[in-house]
């Protein structure tokens, strides 16, 4: 009897499959055009990495081959899947919490009674946006009116965001008390989790929104959350995006970025106030 013929193996089979530097060039190109981030030559494996599931899923034989297929002219949706992997970027509730602080014990004392609004413009899977809300929650008086807004790049992210539901090791960082007001134990099916209590949720708001792109009618807001992203543009593109993110806010309003930023060349109507925090001038 004669041996069965040996099934062809494919590069992905070994685990070979490897961008070649002209090939990053090309997503290097894309990415930065439709994202405002520019990918350092060093984010090849990142990136190739995050994209070789879609090679197997869609069985391509190569990044430049997956690169046609999402390039202009392409298919949306993997194009939109692709963005999705490439801009995801870890984050964890009340990262930064200096800033939380402010917020709590030196900004919201000073707007009263009045409609509260934050924008959280770079919100990943939303424990930034959970956060600026349980501190609005704990903090303002009854009957206040507030709100959050959540936007990010990233139609995957967004979804994880209305959910609220977190693996529990993401809550280390939360206030005892806050977890305990605001936040459900999973049991069951959903051991080692946490979801976001519904009434919470329901004050959180999530949206698209590209940075780099004319920004949709936001109305105005007191403060802005821009944090850890305008360290991936370069500077003309971070211009563009903090002055148009601070025509967002109502005079006085605060814009905050990441500990790691700066606004070197800072828009002429906004002035330091603390740390990494910028308050609009009245």
């Amino acid at each position: 009897m004669s041996p069965a013929p040996v099934e062809a193996l494919s590069p992905h089979d070994f685990g070979l499959v490897q961008m070649a530097d002209a090939e990053f060039l090309l997503y290097q190109v894309l990415v930065e055009r439709l994202t405002g981030i520019h990918l350092a030559p060093i984010k090849k494996a990142m990136l190739s990495g995050r994209l070789a599931k879609r090679l197997r899923d869609r069985s391509i034989a190569n990044y430049g081959e997956y690169f046609r297929l999402i390039g202009d002219g392409g298919d949306a949706e993997e194009r939109q899947l692709a963005i999705d992997l490439i801009t995801t970027n870890e984050t964890y509730f009340f990262r930064e919490p200096k800033h939380f602080d402010a917020l709590r014990d030196v900004l919201l004392p000073q707007l009263g009674r009045q409609p509260v609004r934050i924008w959280s413009a770079a919100c990943a899977s939303g424990e930034e946006s959970y956060s600026l809300a349980m501190v609005l929650a704990d903090r303002l008086e009854p009957g206040v009116a507030w709100e959050v807004i959540g936007s990010d790049i990233s139609s995957r992210v967004l979804s994880m965001a209305r959910r609220g539901l977190y693996p529990m090791e993401r809550a280390h960082h939360i206030p005892p008390e806050y977890l305990k007001r605001f936040c459900l134990r999973g049991t069951g099916d959903y051991m080692g989790s946490l979801l976001i209590d519904k009434g919470l949720r329901q004050k959180v708001r999530f949206m698209p929104v590209n940075l780099i792109a004319p920004l949709p009618e936001l109305g105005r807001y007191d403060a802005v959350f821009l944090r850890n992203v305008i360290i991936y543009f370069d500077a003309e593109t971070k211009r563009r995006v903090v002055n148009a993110v601070a025509a967002t806010l109502k005079p006085g309003g605060w814009l905050v970025v990441g500990h790691s930023e700066s606004l070197i060349g800072i828009p002429s109507d906004l002035e330091p106030i603390l740390p990494t925090i910028y308050r609009k001038r009245i």
